[in-house]
Formats: structure tokens, C-alpha cells, sequence
């Protein structure tokens, strides 16, 4: 930037930019051009929440529509987005008033500046999005012509898939561990994609009529989203690798079978490709709607554009400036920066990651820390950390989702808070003898459960054993956390059937159409937006495509179960199925809206472990199947979203998924091979590079808790926590109060803002993360999405996506950097910054009661049953 004379901010050079960077020597008076140009095309700016060139684009598609044309289209804006958070209220305020007032269609004449706004609004609807975030990011336009699935793409492509496959897998048994991520893959791609472009010849063959070059030109935006959704795929390790860790090693169930790489691949292909099958039947729910606008992802469309885009337009800024550096040059600065700070809080000075100054008052003082601190403490710290990366560990980037969703996620934490405090401080189930938020379990001498007291030498629970021994005992939070999703869970349902259920029985009727043997003419239940208009080019991959890739995984998940010693019926993968379809298009469409996802795992724990109380191993795959196929189909629909944004052929989508996680799963299960048999006391204390496996560990613990012990002892009639069950009426109850209030109160809008899924999501996120984790987010939150957006509407939109991906990809760079050149071989820095995170109770978490040596709480041996 140059320094101006004149009227011009100091320090902003105003001359537009050319294509290569550099600025015209023709002086422009742009902010008078800008300022005369808003007054005459931007009526209402503040309702109708758009940028100049968006709204500059409507109008000519305004003029064209005709009263009953817009009148119908509202009408099906107004079902499907009434109870949108993501909508904004003054225009759902305004076409209530265009729809209820009966005089604007037998008199327009009277109401020409109404109409003319409705105009201007369906123009935006279906020529581009309803949301500015999606605007902000995603191009309105399509060449059918550019390429996408070319021979560089699959060439690229692979290496990355082979590439994050076996260092995800390696490193995930690793503390702390390391992976790989889409970011990564995507910022990488790119200075690759352009090699080839530039080095490699015209050469190419012909094939069905279309030619296939080694290099068919400029490298697009669609083969680069291409090669980052393989990525992504790839970089999933196979969820069945936890269970041949317990199975096989001899510290846990010690059964060698488990070690045969044809068990191990069949139970890793079922898991990876169950979930593609219902992911193609749930696109007309999650991927196609507008409505779904999956906010995490657009963080991804922004650094795709920020990288292919050749526009540069200048945007009014904070503090009375014209900002003009572009998006490609914010990331590159951004992804440095974070590169480099990152080694403050993560290697030379972790007390401003875990910035629990509070405690540093009193270190050993137990209520202090109980209260405020951040390792085993509630949290409640409004000034917690300087580690963006504690910001996104347990809940969505901020600057990628909505407010609303980060102040929801929040406020259910902090009301969740007296609950824990009372429990814990009221000794309710001995949790007074434990510390107030761990997710361990332990016995009644307050020490981790030692499992192996309860199971015989087969794994499977022993009664005589475990009377002799104690009941598993759940720190206050950690039960907290189980009421709240046993909430969340009919919360979920009861929400989408009272507030979407016009877009589910929608996306029923168009998946019905779908199946007609003589389809004709296909109209929609839902309006089109432009980019499903666009993509309606492109021949769509049939549901028997996506159909037999279920069977496919369903055969090798029979053959895998019932083919070893698994001790395992068959009907659990159907039991997988039915779960996920009941809970697959609840959940997708709150995170396609939110952001946020719920999880099946405790649910799938539940039943799993009442269904087949007494074996951990059957309960792992019922918790295997009843999870990972509504999660894998989530997270494939999200890739197809991100397709249909980009305008990616569907059929080119379904070949890089396909491909892609068919070679993760190989490699991922030859890694796991080499993992189990090559690496010396692997999942010990003496294993090498701090391969101790407390993921495995963990997962151990847990299918001990709900499969061997069960959740009837625990949670059933006359059980420990029975008392807990009360989630699931108040996961009834909260989610219908709310939405009888906004029935009553239909002016209020903040009542839109209140989600009651996300309240009692937040609420279940205790043990082992706590408020720490969350409180800056808010901040973040509001700064982004409330206060820049409102006022800086184009500023945000040119940035605020690009900027939240090059903290991520910095974050990730520089993890991989200290992991390989710093903690690998063990270069440590020893001083006070480092070592006062662990100082008293925040070192070793701190019970409120103790116990003197031979002492017990709650009922001894023989005392329980």
C-alpha cells in the first residue's frame, strides 16, 4: 500500500487493482462512485442483508417476475424457513406481511414498494442463496465446459489419500496425537495442481467420447475441491481399528484371531461403506434443500475461490478504511502468522493455552479450582486461553458458524453448571470423593475401575467377581453429561417434526418421485435455488449406484461378524441401518443448519449394551454400526454439498469418494498391522514415541462399562443412576415449550435464536472439556457474526471465511512442524510457563472429601448386586 494525499485514509491505496496485482496509474474517485452508486441501488440494505453486487444482480432478475409468480414462491420460502435461525427475521416479517394483506393483489398499484422488495427478494432466492454467509463464498455461476475429474486430479488426489491414510493411522494411537487434515490437502494441492499445469504436455487419449489430457489447461476450482474431498475421505481411519486393538492385544481381551488382516479388512470396509448407501438416499434432505447450508464447509468453499478467484474488489472496512488486499494474499498472511504463534502456546509457553490464572492464586485450594480451573475443573474462566486451537477443539470454529450456535452451545454449558456443583457438592452417588469433571471411571476407593476384577479370562462379565470387587462410579459431570444426552436425543426428533417436518415430508416425496419408473415431469415440493438448477446439467449418480454399495458393505460386515469368534448375531449391522434411519435426517439437518452434529455413541451404547448385557465385544459393534453409519453419512452428505457448491458432476463426487476410501482402508489396515506387531510394548507406558493408545484405552474402559457391566445395573430399574432417565421427558419437554412460546410471541425474534437441541448439546460437552473451551468463542462469535457482519457486510463476506480456513491450516502446519522437529525427538523447554499448568490441583485433580487408607464409599462387598 502507498501513502495518499487529499481526502483519502492515510496508508490505503485507492487505484484499482489489475489482474496481476498491480494498480492502474489512473487516479479513481471510488469512494464517490461507491456512495452515489449505494444510494441508487440498494433500498433497505440493513433487511435485506445483501452486498451491492448481489443486489445489483437481483434487480434484473426483479423486473422480470411477475406478482403471482412471487406470491407462490413465498408461500414455499415461508414454510420451509419460518423457523430458520439462519433466515433473517425482518424478511420473514416482511413476507408475512405481503402474504397476509389480501389488498396488495387486488390493489398492487397501492403497494408498488412492497412488491418491488418481495421481487427483490425472490431474485435473491432462486438466482443465488437466501443466506449472505452462503453468498458471501459460493459463485452463482457454472461453465459446464471446466474440467474436473481429470488424470491429475486422480494422480494428486491418491497421494494424498495414501499420504493422510497412513500418518492419521500411525499417529492415532500417539499422546498427543497427529493427523492430517482437508485443509492441509487443499493448501497443498494447489502450488501442485499449477506444476502440472505448467510442465506437463498436451498428451491424452480418448475414451466414450470424451478426451482425457495430462493436462486439459488451466487447473480449476473443481478439480481442486475434487482432490480435497478425497482428502477428506481418506482421512478418516476405519472405526473398527478400536476394536481390533482390545480384541488383540493380551492387556485386554488377548484374542489372536484378531490379528488376521482378512477379519480386520472386512469389518474396516463394512464400517467405511455403510454409511455412503444412506448418504445417497438422504440427498434430497441434506444436500439439495437451500435451507442446508452445512456452515462449516464454507469456510473450505472460501479458500477454494481464494485461490482460483481473479476478482479483487475493494470493501468498506472498519475504522473508516477501504480494504483491497485479496483473499488469496489474507490467507497466505493469516496460515503464517498462526504458523508461527502457535509455538507459544503449544511448545515455549502453555500457560497461555491453558491460561488458568485463577488457580494460580491458590493452587491447591480445591474449590478454586473445582470452579475455575481448566484440567479438571467446570471452567469458569472468561478469559481462558490465547490457543485458537482450545477455541475449536470441542466445539465449531466460531468464525465459521452462526452466533446463535456458539451462544447456544455456551449457554447450555453454563446452565448445565448448578447441576454439577449441586451433585458434586451434595455428594449425590459418592461423587464428592471424586474430582468434579473427568471422564474416567472409577471404583469406590475413588481409583480408576480396574475392569479386569470383573470380567473372566473370555472378556465376559463375571458376577461373582464383581460383587467382590465395586460398583463403577461416574464423576458428577460426567453423569451430568449422560442426562443430557439421554435429552438431546427425543429433543432432536420432537424439534425437526414441530419445525421442519414441511422439509422432511418434502424430501420424502421427491425421494419417492426418484424411484418412478415413468418420472416425466418432476415438480418439486420445495422452491429450486440457482445452484440446483445448475447442477441439474450434470447426469445425477442413481440411487442404485449408492444402493449397492450398501449391500456391498453389509456382505462384508456378515462375512467379517460371522465368519470369526466375534460373539456377535449378524442383526447388529441391521440394527446399525434402523438406527440411522431413524436419527440420520433429524441430526443432518441440525448440522446442515447449525453446524453442530450429535452423536448416536451414547445412544448406540445404550441399547447396544441392553441388548447383549454381559459382552463388551458384541456391544462394541452394536456401538460401531449404530454410530458410524449415521456420522460416515453425514460427513459423505457434507462432501456432496460441497460438491453441489462448486458444481462438481455427482458422478464424478461418487468416483473420488469411492475410490478414495477404498484406498485409506487398505492402507489404514496394513498401518494398524505394522502398529500391532512392529512397534515394541505398543499401548503401554514403554512404548516408543509415546505410542501409549489412550484413545484404546479408553474405548476399553468404556465397552467394559456399558458391555460388560451393562446399562441395566447402571441405568435400569433399582439401578445406580436411574435417576439420570429424567433426561429423556425433559428432552420432550424443552424443544416443545419453546416452540409454543414462538407461537405465542411470533414478533419476538430472539426466540427464533433459542435452539433447544443446542442447548442440550452444550450441556452434554462436560467431561473432559469444560467452559474454558467455549467462553472465547462467544467472543469470537459476536465479534465476526454480529458486529462485523452487521456493519461491515461486504468486508465480511470478502474475508471471514478465508480467514477462519488459514487459522485452521496454520494450526495444522505447524502441529505437524512441532511434532516431527520438537516432540519426536523429545526437545523439551523446562521453565515456569510450561510447568504451572500442572501446579496443585490442576497437576492432580483434586477430590472435595477423602479417604483414609482402607476406606470405602457407597455400598461394600456384598453389599450390591
Amino acid at each position: 500500500m502507498r501513502v495518499n494525499s487529499g481526502d483519502e485514509p492515510e496508508g490505503i491505496d485507492l487505484r484499482p487493482l489489475q489482474p496481476d496485482g498491480t494498480s492502474d496509474d489512473k487516479p479513481s474517485n471510488l469512494r464517490v462512485e461507491r456512495e452515489e452508486r449505494l444510494e441508487t441501488s440498494r433500498p433497505s440494505p440493513s433487511a435485506f442483508n445483501v452486498t451491492d453486487r448481489d443486489l445489483h444482480e437481483a434487480k434484473a432478475i426483479a423486473d422480470t417476475m411477475t406478482l403471482d409468480e412471487v406470491k407462490a414462491l413465498m408461500e414455499k420460502v415461508l414454510l420451509v424457513h419460518e423457523s430458520d435461525p439462519n433466515f433473517p427475521f425482518p424478511i420473514i416479517t416482511k413476507i408475512k406481511e405481503f402474504l397476509g394483506n389480501d389488498d396488495v393483489f387486488a390493489a398492487p398499484e397501492h403497494h408498488g414498494d412492497l412488491i418491488y422488495e418481495m421481487k427483490l427478494e425472490a431474485a435473491l432466492i432462486t438466482n443465488n442463496s437466501p443466506y449472505a454467509e452462503v453468498r458471501s463464498v459460493v459463485d452463482n455461476h457454472d461453465d459446464p465446459s471446466m474440467p474436473s475429474s481429470t488424470i491429475r486430479v486422480w494422480v494428486i488426489g491418491l497421494f494424498f489419500s495414501a499420504i493422510m491414510a497412513f500418518v492419521n493411522q500411525l499417529f492415532s494411537i500417539r499422546q498427543p496425537s497427529i493427523g492430517l487434515y482437508s485443509n492441509v490437502a487443499q493448501l497443498l494441492a494447489f502450488p501442485l495442481g499449477k506444476a502440472a499445469e505448467y510442465t506437463l504436455p498436451d498428451w491424452g487419449f480418448t475414451l466414450f467420447g470424451s478426451r482425457h489430457s495430462l493436462n486439459p489447461g488451466p487447473f480449476s476450482k473443481k478439480e481442486h475441491m475434487l482432490i480435497t474431498i478425497m482428502g477428506t475421505v481418506a482421512g478418516n481411519t476405519p472405526y473398527t481399528a478400536n476394536i481390533i486393538w482390545i480384541q488383540y492385544l493380551p492387556r485386554f481381551f488377548n484374542q489372536p484371531y484378531a490379528g488376521q488382516f482378512s477379519y480386520q479388512i472386512l469389518v474396516a470396509l463394512s464400517t467405511n461403506f455403510v454409511g455412503y448407501g444412506m448418504a445417497g438416499l438422504t440427498r434430497r434432505f441434506l444436500v439439495y434443500p437451500a435451507y442446508c447450508v452445512w456452515p462449516a464447509s464454507l469456510s473450505t468453499i472460501a479458500l477454494n475461490a481464494a485461490f482460483h478467484s481473479k476478482e479483487n474488489q475493494f470493501v468498506d472496512g472498519p475504522f473508516g478504511k477501504i480494504f483491497h488486499m485479496s483473499r488469496y494474499r489474507l490467507f497466505m498472511i493469516a496460515c503464517a502468522a498462526m504458523f508461527f504463534y502457535f509455538f507459544i502456546p503449544n511448545y515455549l509457553f502453555a500457560a497461555t493455552s491453558i491460561f488458568s490464572w485463577i488457580t494460580w492464586i491458590a493452587p491447591n485450594n480445591v474449590h478454586l479450582s473445582a470452579i475455575t480451573g481448566f484440567q479438571s475443573g467446570l471452567g469458569i474462566n472468561p478469559l481462558s486461553t490465547f490457543d485458537y486451537n482450545i477455541v475449536t477443539a470441542n466445539a465449531p470454529d466460531p468464525l465459521m458458524v452462526p452466533f446463535y450456535t456458539s451462544f447456544n452451545n455456551f449457554m447450555g454449558m453454563l446452565c448445565s453448571v448448578p447441576l454439577i456443583l449441586a451433585i458434586w457438592y451434595g455428594n449425590a452417588w459418592g461423587t464428592s470423593f471424586l474430582p468434579i469433571n473427568q471422564n474416567l471411571v472409577y471404583d469406590n476407593t475413588g481409583k480408576p475401575y480396574n475392569v479386569s476384577m470383573a470380567v473372566n479370562e473370555k472378556g465376559l462379565f463375571d458376577a461373582a467377581k464383581y460383587m467382590s470387587y465395586s460398583p463403577a462410579y461416574l464423576t458428577a459431570s460426567h453423569l451430568t453429561t449422560y442426562m443430557f444426552f439421554f435429552s438431546v436425543y427425543p429433543a432432536t426428533i420432537v424439534y425437526v417434526i414441530l419445525n421442519h417436518r414441511y422439509e422432511v415430508t418434502s424430501g420424502f416425496k421427491n425421494l419417492f418421485r426418484s424411484f418412478r419408473k415413468n418420472k416425466g415431469p418432476q415438480p418439486t415440493a420445495e422452491y429450486q435455488d440457482v445452484h440446483n438448477t445448475l447442477m441439474a446439467k450434470y447426469p445425477e449418480a442413481p440411487e442404485w449406484w449408492y444402493m449397492a454399495l450398501l449391500v456391498a458393505a453389509v456382505a462384508c460386515g456378515l462375512a467379517g461378524i460371522t465368519g470369526y469368534e466375534t460373539y456377535t448375531t449378524a442383526g447388529v449391522i441391521f440394527y446399525g441401518l434402523a438406527l440411522c434411519v431413524v436419527f440420520v435426517i433429524p441430526f443432518g439437518i441440525i448440522k446442515a443448519i447449525t453446524g453442530v452434529e450429535v452423536g448416536l455413541n451414547v445412544l448406540a451404547e445404550f441399547i447396544g449394551g441392553s441388548w447383549v448385557a454381559g459382552n463388551a465385544l458384541a456391544m462394541n459393534y452394536f456401538k460401531t454400526y449404530g454410530y458410524v453409519t449415521c456420522a460416515h453419512t453425514m460427513a459423505f452428505a457434507n462432501d456432496l454439498k460441497l460438491a453441489h457448491y462448486v458444481k462438481i458432476p455427482p458422478r464424478h463426487t461418487f468416483a473420488a469418494q469411492i475410490i478414495a476410501t477404498l484406498v485409506s482402508t487398505f492402507i489404514c489396515t496394513g498401518v494398524l498391522n505394522f502398529q500391532m506387531n512392529q512397534i515394541p510394548n505398543v499401548c503401554t507406558e514403554l512404548a516408543p514415541n509415546k505410542m501409549t493408545c489412550p484413545g484404546i484405552q479408553t474405548f476399553f474402559t468404556a465397552s467394559v462399562l456399558w458391555g460388560t457391566i451393562g446399562p441395566t445395573k447402571i441405568f435400569g430399574s433399582g439401578g445406580q443412576y436411574t435417576a439420570l432417565m429424567a433426561g429423556w421427558p425433559i428432552g420432550v419437554a424443552i424443544p416443545l415449550i419453546l416452540w409454543l412460546l414462538r407461537r405465542r410471541y411470533p414478533a419476538t425474534s430472539w426466540l427464533r435464536q433459542i435452539h433447544p437441541v443446542l442447548l442440550l448439546n452444550g450441556a452434554c460437552t462436560w467431561a473432559p472439556y469444560n467452559m474454558s473451551y467455549t467462553f472465547p468463542g462467544v467472543w469470537i462469535s459476536w465479534l465476526s457474526w454480529i458486529w462485523c457482519k452487521n456493519r461491515f457486510l461486504e468486508f465480511w463476506s470478502k474475508y471471514n471465511f478465508v480467514l477462519a480456513s488459514a487459522l485452521s491450516a496454520g494450526i495444522s502446519l505447524a502441529g505437524i512442524f512441532i511434532f516431527f522437529a520438537l516432540q519426536w525427538p523429545e526437545v523439551e523447554v523446562n521453565w515456569w510457563g510450561n510447568s504451572v499448568v500442572a501446579m496443585g490441583c490442576e497437576g492432580v485433580p483434586c477430590p472435595l472429601k477423602t479417604l483414609a487408607p482402607g476406606e470405602h464409599f457407597g455400598p461394600g462387598v456384598g453389599e450390591f448386586h
